[in-house]
């Protein structure tokens, strides 16, 4: 439940994709798909100390309101451990909740901004919509995304979608049994080098008939 007795935000699961599906290379490094972040002429900043961006209109415009929706974060231990945990903040600037089998003992940047969950991503979403209030929960894709997902714990997938075949790498969704209906965009943004997308999570259906649900 929310603190305060307040209400609970929605969980949204947002990446930068290719066309063909993919958020990482087979290196787990973004490549061309962070191409977008210094393709304009206006500096924004993140809230990590020295890193901004140069975004089109556009993207400005788009990456204001989705920073300013959002109260909390839920990421995966891969992610956490491949950035360093983005040196103890985030460039979102809002708590994040780590989901892992095991709370990491040697990491240097340890703070209020980060919490570790051990119990699964339910517990997590737990705890990042509490702290999050009625503000926006953004969800990291990947096994995360993927899991929140399965267990209908998302309301909206946002998807900045790059134009660019990546051939293979980790996929923005996997392992999932079911087929998920999104409905329309609720956010089309064209800017240069992406297309910002947001799409709302309507329901689960069996797969079709003679169809076996395969892990990618």
């Amino acid at each position: 439940m929310p603190v305060n007795g307040g209400t609970m935000g929605k969980a949204v699961s947002s990446a930068s994709m290719s066309l063909d599906g993919f958020v990482a290379d087979r290196h787990d490094h973004p490549g061309p798909l962070f191409d977008w972040y210094d393709r304009g002429d206006i500096e924004v900043f993140s809230a990590s100390e020295d890193v901004s961006f140069l975004f089109t209109q556009e993207s400005t415009d788009y990456w204001h309101a989705w920073v300013s929706s959002l109260g909390a974060i839920l990421v995966g231990r891969v992610l956490f451990d491949l950035t360093d945990g983005w040196r103890g903040r985030h460039p979102l600037g809002v708590p994040v909740v780590v989901v892992t089998h095991e709370k990491p003992t040697d990491w240097a940047n340890w703070g209020e901004n980060f919490h570790f969950v051990t119990g699964g991503v339910e517990e997590g979403m737990q705890l990042a919509q509490q702290i999050a209030g009625d503000a926006v929960v953004g969800v990291a894709a990947g096994t995360v995304a993927s899991q929140c997902l399965a267990l209908g714990l998302l309301d909206e997938v946002a998807i900045d979608l790059v134009p660019v075949v990546l051939g293979g790498g980790r996929p923005y969704f996997l392992d999932l049994k079911e087929v998920w209906v999104l409905g329309d965009p609720t956010t089309v943004v064209l800017a240069e080098r992406v297309t910002h997308l947001v799409f709302p999570v309507l329901h689960a259906s069996a797969p079709p008939v003679g169809v076996v649900a395969e892990s990618v």
